[in-house]
């Protein structure tokens, strides 16, 4: 198999566009399931999790209706980590579904390309940056422009070829996300390691002795930073900088060093906890949990993972989580042999996990090698 022989031609030339549809405004009305950029995944798959119901014109529905092999393409959106022009096969058979105002569908209009081939060329191409080049941005909002984008050349070998290309990449694709979901797994295994060994922490159903978390951990909050003061690369002499949510940039000073958890302490991250290693420095947005002898830091780090410490926050507009909060709360203690065996159990986990994202990596870059041969 090779591309001797391929043709090239203009995707306006393969498909044909339809616009996406708004909310109606004149009945009749009928609702159906709307595919928005939010049912679109980073790599470009069709995510129906959360898939939004919606009252549109009848009219505009039996012209906008979605038919398996159809691809949307997000003509509006992006951001700056995320360029516009993602592409989703549509592979859906039963039920009634259109697709929102700033998307666009690719419909087949000739049989010398399949669907899937054709997805698997915008994807590439996507990939490589070609709809980064191809958006202008508006208020805030990427749109993608689409006379240029329908101008793009496609290649289109014959329909063995093609078929032959797309059970190459799903092969490996599947691979991909076979290590996925081993990743998954694993990500859960520490969790229910810890119920198994440790129980509930909060109903402490192995009547594990307790103290108050003050008694066991020294609690420090952090302190405020200027924005001009954060890097957001690492280099020498800058120290990872904590909030709430983990690291938000890197800064010439530290507060810390060791590896403790992190509680957030503001706003929506109210009650959230990261692990902290090495030396860093922690915003006023985290509370700094230092364990005593009694405790071992992985093992505090995933009981008050499942202390739903956000209850504890006040203020509606703005929560806050203070520091006198938190400290009068009861944790059990179970033997430090115990916690000791939990903490190798998840450093074990870790690595299996390490291991299995390194394979998912080599993964993905054969399957971006593969595209780029296909398709440069």
């Amino acid at each position: 198999m090779s591309k001797h022989g391929w043709t090239y031609k203009k995707l306006g030339d393969l498909t044909t566009t339809i616009n996406g549809l708004w909310t109606g405004k004149k009945p009749p009305f009928v609702n159906v399931a709307v595919v928005r950029n939010t049912n679109f995944t980073k790599d470009c798959k069709l995510d129906m999790t959360n898939v939004a119901f919606l009252n549109v014109e009848q009219n505009q529905y039996v012209t906008r209706k979605l038919y398996p092999g159809d691809i949307i393409v997000e003509k509006s959106g992006g951001s700056d980590k995320q360029p516009v022009g993602r592409p989703v096969l549509f592979n859906i058979s039963d039920g009634e579904y259109s697709f929102s105002n700033f998307t666009s569908t690719l419909r087949i209009s000739t049989n010398e390309i399949s669907s899937t081939f054709l997805h698997k060329v915008l994807f590439a191409k996507y990939l490589q940056g070609v709809t980064c080049k191809m958006q202008s941005k508006t208020t805030g909002i990427r749109n993608l422009n689409f006379k240029a984008y329908k101008s793009l050349e496609i290649p289109v070998p014959p329909m063995g070829e093609q078929e032959a290309i797309v059970a190459e990449l799903d092969e490996i694709n599947s691979a991909v996300d076979e290590l996925k979901l081993q990743v998954a797994d694993l990500g859960t295994l520490a969790q229910a390691t810890f119920y198994d060994m440790f129980g509930d922490p909060v109903t402490n159903p192995k009547a594990w002795p307790v103290k108050k978390l003050g008694e066991v951990c020294f609690l420090k909050a952090g302190k405020n930073i200027k924005a001009s003061e954060l890097s957001q690369k690492p280099s020498e002499g800058l120290y990872p900088c904590y909030g709430g949510n983990g690291i938000r940039g890197y800064i010439a000073k530290k507060s810390h060093e060791g590896c403790f958890p992190i509680i957030g302490r503001q706003g929506a991250l109210c009650g959230n906890v990261v692990l902290a290693t090495g030396s860093f420095y922690a915003t006023e947005h985290a509370v700094v949990c230092q364990p005593l002898e009694e405790l071992n830091t992985i093992f505090l780090f995933f009981a008050l993972k499942e202390m739903n410490l956000n209850q504890y926050a006040k203020g509606v507009a703005q929560p806050g989580l203070a520091v006198s909060s938190i400290t009068p709360l009861f944790l059990p203690i179970p033997p430090m042999p115990l916690q000791q065996e939990f903490a190798a159990r998840v450093k074990a986990i870790e690595e299996a996990k390490a291991e299995l994202k390194a394979q998912m990596a080599d993964m993905q870059a054969l399957l971006a090698s593969r595209m780029q041969y296909w398709f440069d």
